[in-house]
């Protein structure tokens, strides 16, 4: 360990009986800030923006069924579902995929059409709920002495030498007492910076003249690569051979971008009617 590294304590408060976390508030924003770029990007691209007040509550209830769904998988235990703990940002996005693309087909919609104006919204929220997993001290990276490492003493969960070396393969000596609070790597601030970029990158973007979905597969390309490359440096939980589990769907995320990109490469502008 490094002798003084950064102390990270929870962000949480009350008002009166309404206990409030740092998580809870970032998804509140990001829900809301998603839902605002994704209304401004489908306007200027000649969409009707109000279908988004359908999509997103489509999106929220997807999000938490799915993201709850793939962690009861990933535990192998049904009761899982009812933790409070558990909300896997890729199973949170296929969920949300499915039920927004279903509700979109009944309002009679183009799901390309507006995955592409959502998929800008995403990256912007996506930044945002982040924050959240900071704010709880969750999410965390792998064992690190760095400059700007930081340690969790009541992180979700602590990074103390056991929890590290039970549950994250840290691997660390039995010399090193199970209850010293390791320093690890910020990743969530990481995915913070990342998520700023990628929104920065599709929102310079958001007139591209491809065909519908074009811009949809370029989200689902940078986000992929962007899990894909952060993986290396978070906390290792779910092992799929010598990859982690997120690694495994960021690569087929990241394939389903790349084929869309291809496919509505050519034909008409994305910003005349599909």
């Amino acid at each position: 360990m490094i002798p003084h590294p950064i102390i990270h304590h929870p962000f949480n408060f009350s008002i009166g009986p309404l206990a409030l976390t740092g998580f809870g508030i970032a998804m509140m924003a990001a829900f809301g800030v998603a839902h605002w770029v994704s209304q401004q990007v489908l306007a200027q691209r000649g969409d009707d923006p109000e279908i988004m007040h359908d999509v997103t509550f489509a999106a929220l209830v997807g999000t938490i069924l799915g993201a709850k769904i793939y962690f009861a998988i990933l535990e192998h235990r049904f009761s899982a579902l009812f933790s409070r703990a558990g909300f896997v940002y890729w199973g949170g996005f296929i969920g949300a995929v499915l039920l927004c693309a279903l509700v979109i087909r009944l309002r009679k919609g183009s799901f390309l059409r507006i995955a592409d104006g959502a998929a800008v919204g995403i990256a912007a929220g996506y930044a945002i709920g982040r924050t959240g997993c900071w704010a709880v001290g969750d999410d965390f990276g792998r064992v690190w002495n760095g400059p700007l490492a930081v340690a969790f003493p009541e992180g979700l969960p602590r990074t103390t030498a056991a929890i590290m070396n039970s549950e994250y393969h840290a691997n660390l000596p039995a010399s090193i007492a199970p209850d010293t609070i390791m320093s690890v790597y910020p990743t969530q601030l990481l995915e913070v910076v990342l998520g700023l970029v990628m929104f920065m990158i599709l929102w310079r973007n958001r007139r591209h003249l491809h065909r519908s979905g074009w811009l949809f597969g370029f989200y689902c390309v940078l986000a992929g690569i962007e899990r894909f490359i952060v993986e290396f440096f978070r906390a290792k939980s779910d092992m799929v051979g010598p990859v982690t589990s997120a690694q495994v769907v960021a690569i087929g995320v990241t394939l389903v971008g790349v084929m869309l990109l291809a496919w509505r490469r050519d034909g008409r502008a994305a910003l005349a009617p599909a």
